[in-house]
């Protein structure tokens, strides 16, 4: 496997690098490694003196390590970084990193399941070990539980009728691979917008298959805890419950959207807001159609 191909590129990574300001003597983390391109190229603006905390729950990212002292992988999920974080005695950190959407290093290996292009198990697991795959939630999921998930996580319009047909065929004969899920859905595709309509009901599966949700709600909870004053927070979302989440803590200083306040009535905000929340540009997106829906918020420590 070459550099080129390991060390990718992600979504607006300068613009993530940049939100970080990062100090050369500082401790970063970042909490989805995945190809490695953002751990890449933190790496390359640290000292000898920074150092780098990288999370990373998928076995396969193992292929992707960096050879470097500054640099500590952490192979679990990232809804425990607090704990880690405690345990590698850097409590506080100056930056943290966070990309949210599936790398195209998981997205390019067929086998994993992740994606319509290939024909392969149901699968979608980050972490092999887990029990629930996209094809046991197909079958073992209720029809009302489906459609939730669609609704929720892929904001698809027909899901009550996509979830009928998925439980119907279930109960005929259980989802095995893509192309088994694929013959059942086409039929709802909107002409012309076939591949959004695949992406965003894969997307769907893959959530709610990881947790996601609820480990990104772990995560920024310990966000404020972890971080130094006038450290960074830097996410990068591709869905509109997430951005949601990232957008309450930095603008209401909480994931519920509500505002805490002091004794005296006054509003509690752990983070102040750097620049605009922020999409890709137009021509990133025609290189790199995941592009399309990613948005960028960084936030500050106060």
């Amino acid at each position: 496997m070459t550099t080129e191909q390991v060390y990718h590129l992600p979504v607006m990574a300068h613009q993530c690098i940049d939100g970080l300001n990062i100090n050369p003597d500082g401790v970063y983390v970042d909490v989805t490694f995945g190809g490695g391109g953002h751990s890449k190229l933190i790496l390359n603006k640290l000292s000898s003196k920074g150092k780098l905390i990288a999370f990373d729950r998928d076995s396969d990212a193992q292929q992707n390590l960096i050879d470097d002292p500054r640099l500590i992988i952490v192979h679990h999920n990232y809804r425990f970084m607090k704990n880690y974080l405690t345990y590698l005695n850097a409590e506080k950190v100056d930056g943290i990193l966070a990309d949210l959407g599936v790398s195209s290093f998981q997205l390019n290996e067929g086998e994993r399941g992740f994606s319509y292009r290939f024909d392969a198990e149901l699968d979608m697991r980050m972490d092999r070990e887990q029990k629930l795959s996209a094809a046991s939630l197909l079958n073992e999921y209720s029809q009302t539980q489906i459609n939730e998930v669609l609704k929720n996580y892929g904001e698809i319009n027909q899901s009550y009728k996509i979830s009928i047909a998925i439980s119907n065929q279930a109960a005929f004969s259980p989802f095995k691979t893509i192309n088994d899920l694929l013959n059942i859905i086409k039929p709802f595709a909107p002409k012309n917008d076939e591949y959004s309509f695949y992406s965003r009901l894969f997307q769907a599966l893959r959530i709610e298959v990881n947790d996601e949700i609820n480990s990104l709600k772990h995560f920024l909870n310990q966000c404020i805890d972890c971080l130094k004053p006038t450290g960074r927070l830097v996410v990068l979302s591709y869905h509109s419950l997430e951005d949601r989440l990232v957008k309450n803590l930095i603008i209401k200083g909480s994931i519920e959207g509500e505002i805490e306040k002091d004794l005296y009535g006054n509003s509690v905000k752990p983070f102040k807001a750097i620049g605009k929340d922020t999409p890709a540009s137009e021509e990133e997106i025609k290189s790199n159609s995941r592009a399309r829906s990613a948005r960028l918020r960084v936030a500050e420590k106060i």
